[in-house]
């Protein structure tokens, strides 16, 4: 049965062989996708990291978005402007005392 197989494998080999245009198609259909400058392997490779490239882009936009209502919100009234500044860089005011309490 294996030897059949073979037999039968190695006729059509020889007649696409002998048919130049089938020669001529493999050939470049092997170096369009292997060898060229803009072939199959490296295209697909590209295409893997124009996604994940989207995927950030995305994500920063939603950054942007974030950031740019807090600002919005910050510089809107002038008391969350002091809460901000007081909470995350501990600024004070000529007579305060500011104790910072860290819990894990």
């Amino acid at each position: 049965m294996m030897k059949e197989r073979l037999t039968i494998l190695w006729k059509f080999a020889i007649t696409l062989i002998k048919n130049k245009y089938l020669v001529v198609i493999f050939a470049f259909v092997i170096w369009v996708g292997f060898f060229d400058t803009y072939n199959l392997v490296d295209r697909l490779k590209n295409l893997e990291n124009l996604a994940e490239l989207k995927k950030e882009a995305a994500f920063f936009q939603n950054e942007i978005k974030v950031y740019k209502t807090q600002y919005n919100e910050l510089f809107s009234n002038k008391e969350d402007l002091e809460k901000f500044a007081r909470e995350q860089y501990q600024m004070k005011e000529a007579n305060e005392d500011i104790f910072i309490i860290i819990t894990n």
